[in-house]
């Protein structure tokens, strides 16, 4: 078996049988070609059958000199599932991965605003401006849904069912959810739509969604992701922050305020509790507030 077919497969693998969206596809198959490439320029003649732990630990140990802990970690990560998958299919017998020694790296918590920050940046967005309106709708979409950036550029004009306070949301894996939304969020997309949308000449094959460009079409993650960094700097946040911000300070917020962390992985679309579980890390203050006010020995 050559590398490249190998490869080739596992890209099928992931995207018919896992299931997996196209940027996640991208990042486990650069992980494969990273390894390609250094047996290829190392002149180290072996294939996915025989390439063997040391050959692995080599690579790993070479890659370490130019990427952070977290970075390998990831690397391993990746090629343990690519070696997984040839196991699946009877190519190997063993992974040799398995006792490579994963970097030991600490507990990221995600940043998050707090509600005075959310409402400066979108009071900082000019709604004289031809996009203004649809830029805070989509911030606010952001925010009050806990959306995902590829969750919101592929939302769709059918999977809005207002009446019942719900949208409907493809999610990784293009796994379904009901999401709830709040009657303001629901008037800012209503007012996008009927105000500001029926004005736009929408190209075919983009009828149906939801937020577009001035040409039409959809946005990209890369356009959205410019619409939180230009106003952050507006407003001179010194905080780092992106689309997925929004999402973080969602989930933070309404665990500060009592919520459910199972009712929050369903809305967040958390495949594991344990994901979620990352946000009972970020308020300490929260937590012993939790227990001084209910634990019934206060």
């Amino acid at each position: 078996m050559k590398w490249n077919s190998a490869l080739t497969d596992y890209i099928t693998y992931l995207k018919i049988e896992k299931g997996l969206a196209k940027n996640s596809i991208e990042s486990y198959s650069s992980d494969v070609k990273k390894l390609i490439n250094y047996l290829e320029e190392n002149q180290i003649k072996v294939t996915p059958i025989s390439v063997d732990e040391d050959n692995i630990q080599n690579f790993i140990y070479t890659i370490s000199k130019t990427i952070n802990a977290r970075s390998q970690a990831r690397l391993i990560s990746g090629l343990r599932n690519f070696f997984d998958y040839l196991i699946f299919e009877d190519y190997r017998k063993n992974n040799p991965t398995d006792l490579i020694e994963t970097p030991k790296i600490g507990l990221k918590l995600p940043d998050t605003l707090s509600i005075e920050d959310i409402d400066l940046l979108i009071n900082a967005i000019d709604l004289s401006e031809p996009q203004g309106e649809r830029n805070r709708t989509i911030i606010e979409t952001l925010y009050s849904c806990g959306l995902r950036v590829s969750e919101l550029v592929g939302l769709q004009l059918s999977d809005l069912f207002f009446e019942e306070g719900f949208i409907r949301v493809i999610g990784k894996g293009n796994k379904q959810r009901f999401v709830p939304i709040n009657t303001q969020t629901q008037k800012y997309i209503a007012n996008y739509i009927n105000d500001i949308r029926v004005h736009i000449n929408v190209k075919k094959g983009f009828e149906d969604t939801v937020f577009l460009n001035r040409r039409g079409k959809n946005l990209t993650r890369v356009m959205i992701f410019t619409i939180v960094k230009n106003l952050a700097i507006k407003i001179d946040l010194k905080k780092k922050i992106s689309p997925h911000t929004f999402r973080h300070s969602f989930a933070t917020h309404l665990l500060e305020r009592g919520a459910d962390l199972r009712a929050i992985q369903q809305m967040l679309g958390h495949e594991s509790i344990t994901t979620t579980e990352i946000y009972m890390h970020l308020d300490r203050s929260f937590l012993k507030e939790v227990v001084n006010t209910f634990h019934p020995r206060k």
